[in-house]
């Protein structure tokens, strides 16, 4: 009788519901959290078993599962702290700071505020993984960026891409000595490339008219022009290759010699420096081994934007201010956090 209530107990367990869709685990030897289950039967076959157990097994089953979700739920503010440090020293490493804030804004760029569904709106979850989004002309090279942080995600399997990418961003900016940024966590993924977003969400760098193309994309996001002009100052960081973008030289004085891999032109000459240069090298003009580009031009040229940029030229503090809450608001840009209020590592 005993063999038979077991037979039945295995036979009648149910899928479990992730965010990559309703599927039975996959079995994990000597996992902590994670029971090893069999595929689940289709529901008509559910009903009808008869149920051969007591009720208090049942409930006994149960009970342990919610525990288990519970339990992994809970690892993710350690493992993302434990993240942090490696990133850290991956930073440290190689040097990858200007491609890893590339990573998580362009991840959460795609964002369109007059689109309500969750996924379809965009935003920072975690679809720039799949290949048909890296290829979007846009993010050329940002599959290194996925490469370098790729063995992090392996290690912390709590942990959702959209996290990783956007904390990775973060925390780059905050080693090249630059302001705080408030982050809050707890980002969903999708689950497939169906959901990627289409090409076209992200900014180009030189369109027939820069100050309106730079407005009708952020707009679109939700920012403003004071937003736009500081999310532009983290320009300060890393170069453009023109092999990737097609902008910019493909060396100077101030990248022959990396560090990292050698090449590129860059917008100001410590360009692994968080700082406000950005704004002087833009409005000086003055370094032909330094890159403008058109929507950096513009900052100037427009007067609505060129009031921010002018007090971000004169002043750092106002700038890293301003820019840890437009960076903190583009992380979460159309963003599903579970618990839906999100979490804080740092409060």
């Amino acid at each position: 009788m005993m063999a038979e209530r077991l037979a039945v107990l295995r036979a009648a367990t149910p899928a479990f519901s992730t965010p990559h869709g309703s599927r039975a685990p996959a079995a994990r030897s000597g996992s902590a959290f994670l029971p090893s289950f069999p595929a689940a039967l289709p529901r008509a076959s559910l009903r009808a078993v008869p149920c051969l157990l007591p009720q208090k097994a049942k409930a006994t089953g149960h009970n342990r599962w919610v525990r288990c979700m519970a339990a992994a739920a809970a690892a993710v503010p350690a493992e993302l702290k434990a993240a942090r440090k490696d990133i850290r020293e991956l930073l440290r490493t190689t040097h990858c700071h200007p491609i890893l804030v590339r990573l998580g804004w362009h991840d959460s760029g795609t964002y369109d505020k007059n689109i309500k569904e969750w996924p379809q709106r965009g935003g920072a979850n975690g679809s720039l993984r799949f290949d048909v989004e890296l290829k979007h002309g846009a993010n050329a090279g940002l599959v290194n960026a996925l490469k370098l942080i790729q063995p992090i995600k392996d290690k912390y399997l709590n942990i959702s891409y959209a996290d990783l990418f956007q904390l990775a961003s973060a925390t780059a900016i905050e080693e090249a000595g630059g302001p705080k940024i408030p982050m809050t966590y707890g980002r969903v993924d999708v689950t497939g490339p169906d959901q990627c977003p289409p090409e076209g969400k992200l900014p180009d760098a030189g369109p027939h008219s820069p100050a309106d193309h730079l407005r009708e994309v952020f707009y679109r996001m939700g920012f403003d022009d004071k937003e736009i002009v500081a999310i532009s100052g983290a320009h300060t960081l890393g170069r453009s290759r023109p092999e990737r973008s097609g902008w910019g030289k493909p060396e100077t004085k101030y990248t022959k010699n990396g560090p990292g891999a050698p090449g590129g032109q860059s917008w100001t000459a410590a360009w692994l420096k968080f700082d406000n240069s950005y704004f002087k090298e833009i409005k000086e003009k003055r370094d032909q081994d330094l890159l403008v580009l058109p929507t950096d031009a513009a900052l100037f040229e427009d007067p609505a934007f060129k009031a921010y940029a002018e007090k971000y030229t004169e002043d750092q503090e106002a700038f890293f201010e301003d820019y840890a809450e437009a960076h903190a608001k583009l992380s979460n840009l159309g963003a599903k956090f579970n618990p839906p209020e999100g979490f804080t590592l740092d409060g």
